[in-house]
């Protein structure tokens, strides 16, 4: 089964043309996703790298009434006051680069989307969209085996076979964005998505149709240059190697 036969998509575009294009999608059409075309998006998603081999990974795909169901239960369980429940480990807050960088994506949203500072009901309603997962037609709930909780390399599988997932999604025309928000309440995930205990809820991706006219969708966030965070060893060395080797021919 190829990419068009479900979507109808066009040929399919090149892997640079899909990691350089692809944004986080925050707005979605009110249009079904078929699950063939899910299915299909899974399927080349499972070709991520896995330590050992192991692909801890399961998904759940959750639409309809138990999407709408977890929605609802996360809304109101958020705006109650109710502590948030996440199993993956949290870090705390953000300081230094982290938080400047976390704050620059979301003056970069609320520009797009004209909320003010100050207005306070822009902001609230922004935050409720995220704990409905912005009315996406479907949210994959990605989780891995229990049995290897406690180490770091389950959780790096998932976020290599997530990264391989949203990439799969774009290149068929589909948007996602990876929400933590949507998890906040793990044991409403887990009643209506009907997760067992043997497993670890680790993140859920929105999914479906972008809304070309949201505009949050047009947001491309910052990167660092590749100057900024590689280093490399032993190249210029090696160079000088070659260059020497060849003046003594």
């Amino acid at each position: 089964m190829t990419s068009s036969s479900v979507s109808g998509s066009k040929p399919s575009p090149s892997y640079d043309d899909v990691v350089l294009g692809r944004r986080s999608i925050r707005g979605f059409l009110r249009k079904p996703v078929p699950r063939e075309l899910v299915q299909e998006v899974l399927s080349i998603a499972l070709r991520a790298p896995s330590s050992l081999n192991t692909q801890p990974w399961n998904f759940y795909v959750v639409s309809g009434a138990p999407l709408d169901a977890i929605r609802a239960e996360n809304t109101r369980r958020n705006l109650a006051g109710v502590p948030p429940s996440r199993e993956p480990r949290n870090h705390g807050e953000y300081t230094g680069v982290h938080r400047e960088r976390q704050v620059e994506i979301a003056k970069q949203l609320f520009a797009a989307m004209d909320i003010p500072r100050n207005d306070k009901a822009k902001r609230t309603d922004w935050v409720l969209r995220g704990f409905r997962q912005f009315d996406a037609p479907v949210s994959i709930v990605v989780t891995y085996d229990r049995t290897i909780l406690g180490g770091d390399i389950g959780p790096f599988d998932c976020g290599a076979v997530v990264n391989a997932l949203v990439n799969a999604a774009w290149s068929r025309g589909l948007g996602c964005v990876i929400n933590s928000q949507g998890i906040m309440q793990t044991p409403v995930v887990r009643e209506f998505a009907k997760i067992p205990q043997d497993q670890v809820v680790m993140i859920c991706v929105a999914m479906g149709w972008p809304d070309e006219i949201f505009p949050a969708n047009a947001v491309v966030s910052k990167r660092k240059g590749v100057d900024e965070c590689a280093t490399f060893i032993g190249f210029d060395d090696g160079e000088a190697r070659k260059d020497g080797a060849k003046s003594k021919l």
